[in-house]
């Protein structure tokens, strides 16, 4: 127990919980923008997924990093707004539709890899770099919090600043308010001379390149090489994330946060005495176990609500 103690409150593990965690506030923050927009983005998990490849491979054929990360978030982006003209020009059901997208690029980064480098497994053959990290001069000789901030990738930081980025957004500027109420009120935004549509096929493209950023964190931040489906369900992840957080920006990112460092901790226990199997299952329990809470929470609030309109 107290080598967990030890493992938990360490400095390493902190750093540990903003390295994991930027996938899952990335992605969350781009399923929150999309609910926002009145179209459930259930293909954040293929989303990052063809982000991931495409960067590993553009880095890779070009030794150019950006490249590589700007070509990713564009695939993710454009996979957004696949999805938006699924749901809002063909009627498809978003659900079918998020899952097929979802498939679609489990099986093409796959055959993109072997055709390319004839390979099955990833593109660990293949230099593609990685991101840069950020070093804070003031505060990286700081015991603790030097140990835990400074150094962190790039993305991590815009991570952790896309909760007062997209808090902004949706409360401070003109897109935000109309994307709130195309969400909530289609008809109602419609007849006051809100374009629907357009709102949302820009909310989902939104939503596509924040997913599409966690993906290319995963294969040039967190590693330096693409593996075949290494978002492990991520995506599905920061969608509970959405709805755990009540979607607000900050409830998601505390959400998201805690899911990272359930991930954070399932690793860090991995270097201990404990069962393997017991580790990989942290993550995805939490998940199970913080969905539970949430749907009690929410029953609750609805037999209140009902006991309320009785009385009256």
């Amino acid at each position: 127990m107290s080598s967990v103690l030890d493992v938990v409150l360490s400095s390493a593990f902190l750093a540990a919980v903003l390295r994991v965690a930027t996938p899952y506030l990335l992605a969350a923050f781009g399923g929150l923008v999309a609910e926002r927009a009145g179209v459930s983005n259930i293909a954040l998990e293929g989303q990052m997924l063809s982000a991931a490849c495409t960067g590993a491979l553009v880095a890779g054929y070009s030794h150019s990093v950006a490249l590589g990360a700007v070509c990713g978030v564009a695939v993710a982006t454009l996979l957004g707004v696949l999805l938006a003209a699924l749901r809002l020009e063909l009627g498809a059901d978003v659900i079918i539709a998020g899952i097929g997208i979802n498939l679609l690029a489990s099986g093409a980064t796959a055959y993109a890899v072997y055709t390319l480098l004839d390979d099955k497994g990833g593109t660990s053959g293949l230099k593609s770099g990685t991101l840069p990290t950020v070093t804070l001069p003031g505060i990286q000789h700081v015991p603790v919090v030097g140990d835990v901030v400074s150094g962190q990738n790039l993305v991590a930081w815009l991570a952790f600043l896309a909760a007062p980025f997209v808090a902004w957004l949706f409360f401070r500027t003109r897109f935000g308010f109309h994307l709130r109420a195309v969400g909530e009120m289609p008809d109602a935004a419609a007849s006051v001379g809100i374009p629907v549509r357009r709102v949302q096929y820009a909310g989902l493209a939104l939503s596509g390149a924040l997913s599409g950023l966690a993906g290319v964190f995963l294969s040039m931040g967190y590693v330096s090489f693409f593996v075949r489906d290494m978002t492990a369900g991520r995506g599905f992840i920061a969608l509970a994330a959405v709805f755990l957080g009540g979607l607000r920006p900050w409830g998601v990112f505390l959400a998201a946060l805690g899911f990272g460092a359930a991930e954070a901790l399932a690793v860090q226990l991995g270097t201990l005495d404990v069962p393997p199997q017991l580790v990989s299952t942290i993550p995805y329990a939490m998940t199970l176990v913080a969905l539970a809470v949430y749907a009690w929470r929410r029953k609750r609030r609805g037999a209140a609500g009902e006991v309320a309109t009785a009385s009256l």
